[in-house]
């Protein structure tokens, strides 16, 4: 009875881990993609490439601050 509680614990640290892992390449692949999205669009309306990609850093710190607070709450 008690192996049986230890396995399916670890079944599910481990269900958990692989979704916590799909999430992560997940989120910094949508980020990655706005953020480029974003900077088309700015230069599509007539921007610099260079001050739009300044402006497209923010999502990279905004991403950056949501990870680390995930952390933090772990």
């Amino acid at each position: 009875m008690i192996l049986r509680n230890m396995v399916n614990i670890v079944l599910y640290l481990m269900r958990l881990s692989l979704s916590l892992l799909f999430l992560w390449i997940t989120f910094n692949w949508k980020v990655r993609k706005t953020r480029k999205a974003f900077e088309r669009e700015l230069v599509k309306i007539g921007m610099e490439r260079e001050n739009a990609k300044k402006l497209g850093t923010h999502y990279l710190k905004l991403k950056e601050d949501l990870i680390r607070t995930m952390k933090s709450s772990f």
